[in-house]
C-alpha cells in the first residue's frame, strides 16, 4: 500500500541525528503489505521479517512511521541487544540502559516479555526481572519509583529472548496502532483497523473504482479504504503516542510533522462508496464512522440483506467485504448456504466486478465458486482467508 506522505527534507527540523533500529510489528500474514509501506515511506535498511519489518531511522522517522503505517500494530525502538544466558547477564544488560531518557521516576511502566530456546525460559519471570532492574535504577535518585500499569503505561518495554540473546525495545507507539481515534461507533465484533487496512492493501483496489461493502457492519473496511484514497494519515486522529512522554521529545517538531501530514490529504470528490447491511443500526454506525473522517458524503447507505443487493450493470466496481464466520452471527445461521448464495448473486449479476471477500476458512471461500487468489491472514487469533477474484 503506497503512501504519499511528505518526504524527508532539509526544510524540516530533524530531532536527533542519531539513527536507531526500529521494528514495526503486524498481524501474521500482513508482513508483505507492511514491508511495501515501509519501503514507500523511504526508510533505510528495511527488512521483512516474521511478525513485522525492521528498518533504521531517526526519531522523526519513528514519528512518520506511527503517523503513516496503516498495517503496523506497533513501532518498537531497540535500545539494547546482548547475550543473556543467566540472570546476572540480564541484570547487567538492563542496568546499562539509561531508562530516565524514557520514563520519569513517578511514571507508569509495563513490561511485555517473550522467550524462546533460552535458559531464562519463563516470560513472567523475565518481565519481573527486567521490571525490577528498571525500577531500581529510577528509584536510586530520590526513592521515587514508577507505578506498574498495564492498560495506560507511559512506557511499554518489550523484552525478547531467543537462544539466550536478549533484545530490549521501547514502544514508540504506546497504545496499539489499530486504535486510530476515528471510531465513534463500535458495532458488533468490528474488524481491527490495522487488519482492515491489510485487507484493503491485499485486495488490489485502485483507490478510484466504486467500492461496495454488502456486509458493512460498522464500516471499518470502507473507512480504512476511503482514508487510503484520500491520503489521510491513519495516526492523525490519535490523541497521543508513546514517544510523546520521553524526555528528549521535541513537541514543536512533532507539531510540524502533524501539520505536514494533515496537509497531505487529497480531495476525493469522485470517490463512490456503497455501504449495505441488513441491520439499520450498523448502517448508522458506518455513517458515523465515515463522518468522523469527513468522508460520509462519498457514501450511499442501504439497509438490506446482502442477498437482496443488485449490482449496478456495467459499473465495474470492487466488492470488499468481511463476511460472517461464526463470531458475530446468530446461532444456527448456515454459513455455507450464505456464502453459496452470495456467490450466486455475484456470478449471475456482477459480471465485470472485482471482489475481495474475507471469510473464515478455505471451505467457505470455495462456496463462492469463484476462481481467484487467496491470501491467508489472522483475525484476532482466527485463521481467515481473503479471496480476490474477477467476476466474469
Amino acid at each position: 500500500m503506497s503512501q504519499r506522505a511528505p518526504r524527508q527534507g532539509a526544510s524540516h527540523a530533524h530531532p536527533g541525528a542519531q539513527r536507531h533500529t526500529y521494528f514495526a510489528t503486524c498481524a501474521p500474514g500482513a508482513e508483505p503489505y507492511l514491508h511495501a509501506e515501509v519501503k514507500a515511506l523511504g526508510f533505510a535498511k528495511h527488512e521483512r521479517q516474521v511478525g513485522g519489518v525492521q528498518f533504521e531511522g531517526s526519531a522523526r522517522d519513528a514519528w512518520r512511521a506511527n503517523l503513516w503505517l496503516r498495517t503496523a500494530v506497533r513501532v518498537l525502538r531497540r535500545v539494547a541487544r546482548f547475550e543473556a544466558p543467566d540472570e546476572a547477564a540480564l541484570d547487567a544488560g538492563v542496568a546499562a540502559v539509561e531508562w530516565s531518557a524514557f520514563l520519569a521516576p513517578d511514571g507508569r511502566l509495563w513490561i511485555d516479555a517473550q522467550s524462546r530456546d533460552s535458559a531464562l525460559s519463563h516470560s513472567r519471570f523475565l518481565a519481573q526481572r527486567v521490571k525490577d532492574g528498571i525500577v531500581d535504577q529510577l528509584r536510586a535518585a530520590d526513592g521515587t519509583r514508577p507505578e506498574i500499569e498495564r492498560e495506560t503505561p507511559d512506557l511499554r518495554v518489550h523484552v525478547h529472548l531467543f537462544r539466550d540473546r536478549a533484545t530490549l525495545s521501547v514502544d514508540t507507539s504506546g497504545a496499539s496502532l489499530h486504535l486510530r481515534g476515528w471510531r465513534v461507533a463500535q458495532g458488533r465484533a468490528p474488524l481491527a483497523e490495522t487488519l482492515a487496512a491489510t485487507v484493503v492493501a491485499a485486495s488490489g483496489w485502485d483507490r478510484r473504482s466504486p467500492l461496495i461493502d454488502p456486509f458493512c457492519g460498522s464500516g471499518t473496511l470502507l473507512v480504512e479504504a476511503a482514508m487510503c484514497a484520500a491520503n489521510i494519515a491513519p495516526g492523525l486522529s490519535r490523541a497521543r503516542f508513546g514517544f510523546e512522554s520521553w524526555g528528549d521529545h521535541d513537541p514543536v517538531g512533532w507539531q510540524r510533522e502533524r501539520e505536514a501530514a494533515a496537509a497531505a490529504r487529497v480531495p476525493v470528490a469522485k470517490l463512490r462508496l456503497v455501504a449495505r447491511d441488513r441491520d439499520a443500526e450498523r448502517i448508522e454506525d458506518t455513517r458515523a464512522n465515515l463522518a468522523a473522517v469527513g468522508l460520509d458524503g462519498q457514501c450511499t447507505f442501504e439497509v438490506g440483506d446482502a442477498l437482496g443487493w443488485r449490482p449496478r450493470s456495467g459499473w465495474n466496481a470492487h466488492v470488499l467485504s468481511n463476511l460472517p464466520y461464526g463470531e458475530r452471527v446468530s446461532e444456527g445461521e448456515d454459513l455455507d448456504a450464505l456464502h453459496r448464495a452470495f456467490g450466486v448473486v455475484l456470478r449471475e449479476q456482477a459480471s465485470g466486478y472485482k471482489v475481495s471477500l474475507l471469510v473464515g476458512s478455505p471451505r467457505l471461500a470455495k462456496r463462492f465458486a469463484l476462481q481467484g487468489d487467496r491470501v491467508e491472514l489472522v483475525n484476532g487469533g482466527l485463521d481467515v482467508v481473503l479471496l480476490n477474484a474477477d467476476v466474469r
